[in-house]
């Protein structure tokens, strides 16, 4: 456009002769012609077309993309292998060629969108209790000096901003059930709508338009509830965008400013307390002049009255091993021996494992989660293997149920041992656990070995005494039934009644 101007201005503003414009441009008399018509324009050039190893396969690479961003952030393939895939089909070019094409194709995507309005929303206003948000969120915390990936479930009312999180280790079904029942706790209440994305833990399948093939114990914890469940369309990360942005926001109001930790029961307790302040801290974004927790105050009424929590467990069928242990997440639980080699149902809970024949509950254990790549543990309840041990108890010695035995009954085991029979003894002063509290036991066990004599003898003599019922208090007798000469125990008396007997 530079040339073209200054040759309009040598010949209409400083009436230059073609001739000369045509000896300082180098540009034919035709050309300078042309361009002092007023229809003349400034000249395209074809771009320049460099020949790329990537031309062959861009086509394929193309195809690829489109792929690649149709699926979950975790699903999808990163760019290094697609390099490594093009490799495998001839392509000799570098990494750095297909992270240049790869952002040119995303760059013109982005602007087709935008083209096509997808660009443009619209502010979105709620009534108070009328909806709240949720999302799943990744985040790193230092739990027991080791640096930990844990899953952060993200809860927000609609109308107040009110907000509330909560780590787990995993993203799973009773972990849902108990983020919700964590959160409805807190706000004290239950919106008429939850807004979601299209989870696996919430949805089956994703069909046409709203229509969604719901989980069965989602529905359940819906129903529970009495709130319902809406769904965005894929990827539309902008229909629920306050969680969106709340998940941003938690990153450096929260995360970016974490201690250390000695469990995440602990940390959970810390991002309740902190959620809690936040929102005497924070400006509600509509109304500046209010903090969040003033308008959540008047948000409290609109909700629905709060029910008892919701049973939120996931039940499996699982077959009890001959050593009455049941495998779940690699790691072993052990049951009553009676259930050996017979199937039972196992309820899974975010923080507990039940486990149930017959419609009882016939264990309970601490749900371990281990590191994929770790090994799993066994955890043993010894009162399992009571009936077992009563009929081998020599297994005493080295049975690994019995290796975290309680101090006392361990340190009479020690000296049990050391005497003939004295494996049976102890599994007999064991066996009082079935039928007696085993506090009882356990002191009667304790105050036995100080008095320096142990012996079963003994300790069932301390038990009897300890579980004995206290003797009735003294009964007041009314002055009319008061016994003028009160009944003495004489054992002379006695003797003497005897000795008149005998002579008799």
């Amino acid at each position: 456009m530079a040339i073209l101007s200054s040759i309009r201005r040598w010949h209409l503003r400083d009436n230059m002769p073609i001739r000369e414009i045509v000896r300082r441009t180098g540009l034919s008399r035709n050309t300078i012609r042309k361009y002092l018509t007023n229809k003349v324009v400034e000249p395209k050039y074809p771009k320049r077309k460099t020949p790329s190893k990537l031309d062959d396969y861009a086509v394929k690479l193309t195809a690829w993309l489109k792929t690649e961003a149709g699926k979950g952030r975790k699903q999808k393939r990163s760019l290094k292998q697609l390099h490594s895939d093009l490799v495998q089909l001839g392509f000799t070019g570098s990494y750095d060629r297909v992270v240049a094409f790869a952002k040119r194709w995303r760059q013109q995507q982005q602007e087709q969108a935008q083209t096509a309005g997808r660009g443009t929303f619209i502010p979105l206003i709620f009534a108070p209790g009328e909806a709240f948000q949720f999302d799943w969120s990744e985040d790193w915390a230092v739990i027991a000096g080791e640096r930990t990936k844990l899953q952060i479930a993200h809860f927000k009312l609609s109308h107040s901003r009110a907000f509330y999180l909560r780590a787990y280790p995993l993203q799973t079904h009773e972990m849902l059930f108990d983020a919700h029942n964590h959160a409805f706790a807190v706000f004290d209440g239950v919106p008429a709508r939850g807004i979601y994305d299209n989870m696996r833990t919430a949805v089956d399948k994703v069909r046409r338009g709203k229509q969604r093939d719901v989980n069965i114990r989602f529905s359940a914890m819906v129903s529970h509830y009495l709130f319902d469940a809406e769904f965005c369309n894929p990827a539309s990360g902008w229909e629920k965008g306050q969680i969106e942005k709340n998940v941003q926001d938690a990153r450096h109001r929260i995360w970016n400013k974490l201690p250390a930790f000695g469990s995440l029961h602990e940390l959970n307790d810390w991002l309740h307390q902190r959620c809690l302040s936040l929102w005497k801290e924070l400006p509600h974004p509509l109304q500046s002049e209010r903090r969040i927790a003033d308008v959540y105050a008047d948000e409290h009424p609109c909700l629905m009255a709060l029910s008892c929590p919701f049973d939120g467990f996931v039940e499996h069928v699982k077959r009890v091993s001959p050593t009455c242990l049941v495998m779940f997440e690699r790691n072993r639980y052990s049951v009553p021996a009676s259930y050996a080699n017979r199937p039972i149902s196992l309820r899974v809970y975010a923080d507990k494992l039940l486990f149930v024949a017959e419609s009882q509950i016939i264990a309970e254990h601490v749900r371990m989660i281990s590191n994929k790549h770790a090994h799993g543990q066994t955890i043993y309840d010894w009162r399992h293997y009571l009936s077992v041990l009563q009929r081998k108890p020599g297994a005493l010695r080295n049975g690994a149920p019995f290796a975290e035995l309680p101090e006392g009954f361990k340190h009479l085991q020690n000296i049990l041992l050391k005497r003939l029979g004295g494996d049976r003894e102890m599994v007999e002063i064991l066996a009082l656990v079935l039928q007696h509290d085993e506090a009882a036991v356990l002191t009667a066990v304790e105050l036995a070995l100080e008095s320096g004599v142990p012996s079963k003898q003994h300790v069932l003599n301390l038990l009897t005494r300890l579980i004995e019922p206290a003797p009735p208090a003294p009964v007041d007798t009314p002055a009319h039934l008061t016994l003028v000469v009160e009944p003495q125990s004489n054992v002379s008396r006695y003797d003497q009644l005897r000795e008149v007997r005998h002579a008799a």
